[in-house]
């Protein structure tokens, strides 16, 4: 085990505070990307919940994915995650959580390894505090690469969640936008990051949906050249 960094609380830095949103009284932004109250309300206090919906959001709804961390919370018999309680689940115990009716993913099995597999590496690197993933992040570059060495984060799942710190949280270290590329562009609804409410969920998914269909034609296209290569070549 790798020493862990300091928590967010020691460190200071880039906190979660209200960004294009509103903000409630405690000054956690008010959040709309799940579509549901309690849901968006825990996403928005808790960033192991906000995390932890951003790991989910892959081949199922973006609404679904983010109700995720609340309906664990509410399994775990609590109102909150916490990495340590999950870090040091049984396996199988925790896989249960996900895999009981309603499941809490298309493939509850896999998410809730990698949910695990993410808890750890935050007990291990950032003493549970997922929030000192981004606290003391001095630029756009330092906060994606951070992100990046996440569990289950990718290159794109690292940016969308970056522009959706910068957009909806406060989270804005020197060059963000540029760290976020394309998805850190202001006034775009490209992704998770620019969920305000149910007309922008509408256009994000209206822009997921013309992307794939884009990369649909595109493969035909590429795929039916090589065909008329290979033809041309007999």
């Amino acid at each position: 085990m790798t020493t862990s960094r300091k928590s967010a609380g020691e460190t200071g830095g880039n906190g979660t505070s209200g960004g294009n949103g509103t903000s409630g009284g405690d000054g956690a932004p008010t959040l709309r990307i799940a579509q549901q109250p309690e849901a968006d309300e825990l996403l928005a206090r808790s960033p192991l919940a906000a995390l932890v919906g951003m790991l989910l959001d892959q081949q199922v709804p973006m609404e679904w994915a983010f109700t995720g961390p609340h309906s664990l919370a509410l399994r775990m018999g609590s109102d909150d995650l916490d990495a340590r309680e999950i870090a040091g689940y049984s396996p199988e115990a925790f896989t249960a959580l996900f895999t009981d009716k309603p499941a809490l993913h298309r493939y509850p099995g896999s998410m809730a390894k990698r949910v695990q597999q993410l808890c750890q590496y935050l007990v291990a690197e950032y003493d549970g505090d997922a929030r000192a993933v981004w606290a003391d992040a001095a630029t756009g570059a330092e906060l994606l690469a951070r992100l990046k060495a996440l569990p289950g984060f990718g290159t794109q799942k690292a940016q969308i969640f970056l522009a959706l710190l910068g957009k909806q949280f406060g989270v804005r270290p020197p060059g963000w936008r540029e760290a976020a590329q394309a998805y850190g562009e202001q006034g775009g609804h490209r992704s998770v990051a620019d969920i305000t409410g149910p007309e922008s969920l509408a256009e994000v998914r209206a822009f997921k949906q013309r992307a794939k269909a884009e990369a649909k034609a595109a493969a035909s296209a590429k795929a039916a050249e090589a065909a008329s290569a290979e033809k041309a070549a007999r």
